[in-house]
């Protein structure tokens, strides 16, 4: 089976999308708006994109109404946001936050989710995450308009928390963080099932 992607209404190219590119890391972002209003959201469309600078992105799309969602308004208003990496005992809090609400509405509060401070930043972060990357606004690009549209959020990493039980002589512990990916749909997956490759060498 092969089609052009300019036959395919917007909604059904998204769901090939999040259907085919599997699995997705969960960006939970906080925000504060400029009036003081904080949210939280989770953002599956998320992934890091350099470390010189060190660099992630995140792409939130637009409301059913056409208009930005709180998490882009908020922080286009800052320039500051929080994203805290999603593992297994935090996903039902995370799908909690994940609900249409009110601009006033604080997510945290809904899921009694409990915050922490941040560093450099004046936004709260999500206490039980397993690691938080506090982030500056770099760019934030409009890649579509209207229902659905694309936007491409770029933050540069200013400061990282990371749980204390997850590293040993200063390195991760790769095999406990058992964070979650996002599938296709409303599934999703565990990372309890590693592997090793080595890389080829050239003799």
């Amino acid at each position: 089976m092969n089609f052009s992607a300019s036959e395919l209404s917007a909604r059904a190219m998204y769901h090939w999308m999040v259907g085919l590119i599997t699995p997705r890391p969960i960006a939970w972002v906080s925000t504060r708006s400029s009036a003081g209003h904080v949210n939280l959201a989770p953002f599956s469309f998320f992934n890091g994109v350099g470390a010189k600078p060190p660099c992630l992105m995140f792409c939130p799309a637009n409301n059913d109404d056409g208009s930005p969602k709180d998490t882009l308004r908020n922080l286009t208003e800052t320039g500051q946001f929080a994203v805290s990496i999603v593992n297994e005992a935090v996903v039902d809090a995370m799908n909690m936050t994940a609900g249409a609400f009110d601009h006033e509405v604080d997510e945290y509060d809904v899921a009694k989710i409990e915050k922490a401070d941040c560093v450099t930043i004046d936004v709260p972060r999500v206490s039980d995450a397993i690691a938080t990357f506090e982030c500056e606004l770099m760019q934030a690009i409009q890649l579509g308009t209207g229902p659905g549209g694309a936007n491409l959020v770029i933050g540069h990493i200013r400061h990282l928390h990371v749980d204390d039980d997850l590293v040993d002589s200063g390195r991760l512990k790769l095999r406990d963080l058992k964070t979650v990916g996002r599938m296709g749909g409303p599934l999703y997956c565990r990372t309890n099932d590693l592997f090793d490759l080595a890389r080829p060498s050239q003799d």
